[in-house]
């Protein structure tokens, strides 16, 4: 189970100016349990579809009939997807299968090599093409997206799909797995006339809610992960987070605590710091959930807002060294979230060395686990005598249960924060301008109007280049 410790960021650690006082908490605490009854209203009445991923009947069923289908023949499997559809299966692997698990020969690995092409960058594209060459017919695609026609992964998969048929003829159809809506849209219609085994993104969960559902399951369960587990932590924090007891209630709590420092401490800013390499990329995933569902210039009733905490990724110890001397030094505009783990996948100790060298002798037989948590203990202490406020996500283990507990977390926080925000969590527009600009760069039909407003910004002035 994962646990939140928030006294760090109370005024009782960190002072009045920059801490959460009684009153403060107090007040806080009727405004967050408004907003979890709004949200709690949502579920009930069927609008929030995330929700309801953990108990699902069919997808985890649905995806383990294909995973056992496709695993037996498969030693490399690359996803094609972009933000929601490829961060969720990042953090996935990151935190539950070890750091080498590509490196693991075919025998060793519980599944096949992992690789998620989240951008266009054409060397990567062209670096994963030569490499999968050699084994193509034992290469498993999936493509990712509700639609088919986001330019990024539409893009890869026309060029993988054509890679496919070249090689392979009338087989190609049989290495490709597409994840997308179940009824209509392009990619739906491609994979029915070539003939492509299918999974389901739901229609009423958006991207970036989406790693409990097919998106972020079947690569999962390809690659040995348990997704019944996963899903079962994600439902105990469900359970745990539909309690109308706000101080045993983790989202709750959690969302108090962020709102009450962005709104009234002036802490824009909130960095999630793993002290966990395993960790890491859930920090990257807690990114764009965080980004796109708070970051809005309009509230519900219209009115101009801007709203929206950054949200920042740093990594324990690694960024002790690179970004704490801001934390501590500069603008005191940021609340730390710190991810602990109690009991690491594997521990290595120091050896019973330099017994004679006096500034090495307190790490003789020390445990790595032991080091990487008192460096975090040594983080917070220092943020809080710099009246930094901070509250630790405690994790038993990194285990399925428990990042699916996380996830969940999250999800539910962010739905809180965006009514105390009040905002729509749930929308994206500055990201869809973005994507009817690039189809107008490209030339797509329909988007002559926006190619002519767009101009002046690709002719470059040369007054300004240096």
């Amino acid at each position: 189970m994962i646990q939140l410790y928030w006294k760090n960021a109370t005024a009782a650690v960190v002072g009045q100016e920059h801490g959460l006082s009684p009153a403060e908490l107090a007040a806080g605490e009727q405004q967050v349990m408004a907003a979890h009854a709004a949200v709690m209203g949502q579920v009930a009445r069927g609008e929030l579809g995330y929700v309801k991923l953990p108990t699902h009947p069919q997808y985890a069923s649905q995806v383990k009939v294909l995973a056992e289908k496709h695993r037996p023949g498969t030693t490399d499997l690359v996803v094609l997807g972009i933000g929601g559809s490829a961060l969720g299966n990042i953090a996935l692997q990151s935190a539950l299968n070890p750091t080498t698990y590509n490196l693991l020969s075919d025998r060793k690995r519980p599944g096949p090599r992992l690789f998620v092409l989240d951008n266009v960058d054409p060397a990567m594209v062209n670096d994963t093409l030569k490499f999968i060459g050699r084994r193509l017919k034992t290469t498993l695609f999936n493509v990712i997206s509700k639609s088919g026609e986001t330019a990024e992964t539409a893009s890869q998969f026309m060029i993988f799909r054509e890679f496919l048929r070249k090689k392979l003829g009338d087989a190609f159809a049989s290495r490709i797995v597409a994840t997308t809506d179940s009824q209509k849209g392009t990619l739906h219609d491609i994979a029915r006339e070539d003939g492509y085994d299918t999974l389901e993104v739901p229609s009423d969960v958006g991207g970036r809610f989406s790693v409990l559902s097919p998106v972020g399951l079947f690569s999962a369960a390809m690659c040995g992960i348990d997704i019944d587990a996963l899903l079962a932590g994600a439902n105990a924090m469900r359970q745990r987070v539909e309690s109308t007891e706000f101080r045993s209630n983790p989202a709750a709590v959690l969302a108090a605590v962020k709102y009450l420092a962005y709104a009234e401490k002036s802490k824009p800013m909130h960095v999630m710091m793993p002290y966990s390499n395993r960790l890491y990329m859930l920090a990257d995933w807690y990114r764009q959930l965080w980004a796109e569902s708070l970051g809005k210039s309009a509230d519900r009733d219209g009115r101009e807002v801007f709203a929206g905490p950054t949200p920042i990724k740093a990594l324990g110890t690694t960024d002790q060294h690179s970004q704490v001397q801001l934390y501590r030094e500069g603008p005191n505009d940021k609340l730390v979230v710190f991810l602990e783990v109690a009991k690491h996948p594997a521990e290595v100790r120091v050896p019973d060395v330099f017994a004679d060298v006096p500034g090495l002798t307190y790490l003789r037989r020390a445990k790595l686990s032991k080091l990487l948590n008192a460096e975090k203990t040594a983080t917070e202490y220092a943020l809080a005598v710099s009246h930094r406020p901070s509250v630790t996500i405690k994790f038993d283990a990194i285990t399925p249960p428990s990042v699916g507990e996380f996830m969940f977390l999250y999800e539910f926080t962010t739905s809180l924060m965006g009514e105390l925000l009040n905002i729509d969590a749930y929308d994206q527009p500055a990201v869809e301008l973005g994507k009817q600009a690039t189809f107008a760069l490209m030339g797509r039909d329909g988007y002559n109007d926006m190619v002519k407003a767009i101009k002046p910004f690709t002719r470059t002035d040369k007054r300004y280049l240096v």
